[in-house]
Parts: C-alpha cells; structure tokens; sequence
C-alpha cells in the first residue's frame, strides 16, 4: 500500500462519506473508489460496504483504519529522519497553536523566521490549548504554544504572560458587576476555572449573562461595540479605548495567564525544530510583536 492509501483509509473513517472524503483528499469519486477496490483486492477482503447513511466498515476494515493513524506516523517518522541526515534547515515544522496567537502573533513571527530559514514549511494546527496540549503528548505536532499550566514531562520553555481584566466599553466598577450583562465565552477550562474561581470568591450571586459566544474573538468585538463587559485576558485588547479592571485574587496578586512553548526533546535532532526553539527562546515578545 501507499501513503495515500493509508490517508484514504484513516480520512474515510473519520468522514464515512464517499463525497466528502474525495473532496476532502481532492480526488474525484471514481479514483476514490478504484483506490478503495485496489486495497480490498491487494488484501484479499471486503473493507467497506455502502449503507444507507454512507459507508460502513467490516471488522477488517475497522482494524485496517485504526492502523492507519500509525502508519501515516511512521511515514512521517522515516521522513523526519531522513532529513536528520542534512545539516540544512528545511523540512515541514508542524506547530499547534491557539487561536488568538494564530490571528494575531503566529505571521508575524513566521515571516521573520523564514527570513532566517527559508527552506522550512509549516503545518499549523489551530485550537484551544487543551487540544494542542493532547496534540503534543501523542507527538502529532513537533512543537506547541500553550496558555494556561498544564502538566508535561517533556522540555517546556516559559514565552510571555499576561494579566486577566474586565473590559468594558462602558464605565463601571466591580461593584456593578452582578446587575450588568456579561458576554460570556467558550474558552479552555483552566482559564474557565479561572474566572469562575475569581467570581465565587467576590460574589454571592450568579453573573448576569447576557450573551454567550462561541469564541473569544467574537466576545472581543461585542465588548467593543458595547453589548456588555467580559473577564478575559488583557493580551485580547491593544489600544483600544476601553475601561480594563486588572482582577486579583485572594491574596491581593493579580491572575496571569501565562503562554509556554511546550515540546520533545527528541523533536530536537531535526533542524527545523531545533532552529524554530532556539528562534523562540531568543525572541522577545514585548518588543517584536
């Protein structure tokens, strides 16, 4: 089998759609399923079969897409040590980040690295830090930039930090806070606990929810045309003209988030890990963003 035998398998699991898995590879409908003949007839076994709601698999091809996830890994694994064997900084560097530093952080701080590596591809996976947290423990990405401390025996290197605040357009004071709206937020359950940690230690009541969105974006442009305030990190807000009440805790300090490039030591023999952790550890974000 190929590689892109395996990637069929394993995205035909995932979509269990004939359509949406040929798109999704780019491949049309009929290649798909010649490819899909082909495995079955290499194997000697039925695979799949068509169902009303799409596509099943028998026990073989059960067994046969969960083995793929493993096989695309060690593809990739040969791949990587291949270019282990050449002292030039090039290869694809796969990157976990969050939201917010991908659309605000993550251009340019790649534009200035492929200035010294240009050779160098990317694989960015964008998603809260939970998720990159998982991503990196089973090794899908070379390196992750998590906010909020999550537990990692590999190598961990602290970047920058910030402060969590109330932002509103309006003026208010936090004694107003439990009788004005709040835009709430789907966010990662560290910084969840966080801010429900924070409320239950000042107030007796429940906040006054007024709007809840799925993202931190989307809580940043409703707090800044007015529809309510938000706790959220200050790192969200930057010259705007908005009130920020930085928040404490019980002990009077105030509640930072701070972000860490989290990745395996052994990631490091490839040049394009090592290069990216040395660049990172070197950069300043105060400065350079």
């Amino acid at each position: 089998m190929e590689e892109r035998d395996w990637r069929i398998l394993q995205e035909l699991y995932k979509q269990r759609n004939i359509t949406k898995t040929a798109q999704n590879l780019f491949m049309s409908q009929p290649a798909l399923t010649a490819r899909i003949q082909q495995i079955e007839k290499e194997f000697e076994t039925t695979i799949v079969q068509r169902g009303r709601r799409g596509v099943d698999f028998t026990p073989h091809g059960e067994y046969m897409a969960k083995a793929a996830d493993e096989m695309l890994k060690r593809y990739q694994h040969i791949k990587d040590d291949l270019l282990k064997l050449d002292d030039q900084v090039t290869g694809t560097l796969r990157l976990g980040v969050g939201y917010f530093f991908t659309k605000n952080k993550l251009p340019r701080m790649l534009q200035m690295f492929k200035e010294l590596y240009p050779e160098v591809e990317y694989k960015v996976t964008t998603a809260r830090s939970k998720t990159i947290h998982n991503l990196i423990l089973n090794q899908d990405i070379h390196i992750g930039l998590i906010r909020g401390d999550y537990t990692w025996n590999g190598e961990k290197h602290f970047l920058f930090q910030d402060t969590l605040c109330v932002v509103s357009k309006e003026a208010l004071t936090l004694e107003d806070l439990p009788h004005r709206p709040r835009i709430d937020y789907t966010t990662d359950q560290v910084l969840k606990s966080e801010i429900d940690n924070w409320w239950s230690d000042h107030y007796s009541v429940p906040p006054r929810i007024g709007m809840e969105v799925d993202h931190a974006d989307s809580a940043r442009e409703m707090v800044m045309n007015g529809l309510g305030y938000a706790i959220m990190p200050s790192m969200y807000f930057n010259g705007e003209k908005l009130m920020k009440i930085h928040i404490k805790n019980r002990k009077g300090e105030p509640i930072i988030r701070r972000t860490y490039m989290f990745y395996h030591e052994e990631f490091m023999q490839l040049n394009q890990v090592n290069a990216f952790v040395q660049f990172l550890k070197n950069f300043d974000f105060n400065k350079s963003l």
